[in-house]
């Protein structure tokens, strides 16, 4: 009689490491469940996939039809009743390479606005030359802009020769077969580049 309940005893306690097996895989499983703060990186991965794709829009295509180029940057101090404050004033030339052509100018705090309204302030002063089939001008033009004053002759053959920022305007209007000359001695980046501009208008559209 005294046997018995020891092999209830044993009877009883034998299952136990059963439910503990059991036990391990579920504490497993609950490990293998990701957390949610990798679902929200998750996600907003594929928001910033999604805004990559608003940004390959119609609006980004009209933007991918100019060129730029930089001409001038530089840092403006404006002295203040609490001490100076500082600005940035960006120029750039903007053209589609077909004829198109402007010189922009912006100020701003920041040298990504200052960019951006560069750009359409170029948007705005755009003009189109009439170019030749050749892809060249027709006639002399000459103009001066403050201090800076450019002449540009036609060249059959000779690609296109200037320097500074005509240059520059001459490329992104997509100008050959020319010859650009500055008759100044101003270093101006952004004067030059009007200067040519204002040569170019004499023949515009």
């Amino acid at each position: 009689m005294a046997d018995e309940p020891s092999k209830e005893n044993e009877a009883i306690e034998t299952p136990a490491p059963a439910a503990a097996e059991n036990a391990a895989p579920q504490a497993s499983e609950r490990r293998a469940v990701p957390p949610r703060g990798g679902d929200r990186r998750g996600r907003g991965g594929d928001r910033r996939g999604g805004r990559g794709e608003r940004r390959g829009g119609p609006r980004d295509a009209a933007r991918s039809e100019f060129s730029q180029k930089l001409i001038g940057i530089r840092r403006v101090a404006r002295v203040m009743a609490g001490g100076r404050r500082f600005n940035f004033s960006a120029a750039l030339v903007l053209g589609d390479k077909r004829g198109r052509v402007g010189v922009g100018l912006g100020k701003a705090a920041d040298t990504q606005l200052a960019i951006e309204k560069a750009t359409r302030a170029a948007k705005k002063a755009m003009i189109t030359v009439n170019l030749t089939k050749t892809r060249s001008i027709p006639q002399d033009v000459e103009a001066k802009y403050c201090a800076s004053e450019v002449i540009i002759r036609p060249s059959p053959g000779r690609g296109l020769v200037a320097g500074s920022s005509v240059r520059t305007v001459l490329e992104l209007a997509g100008v050959t077969d020319v010859t650009g000359k500055l008759l100044s001695r101003s270093h101006n980046q952004v004067n030059n580049a009007r200067a040519a501009v204002e040569a170019l208008r004499q023949i515009s559209k």
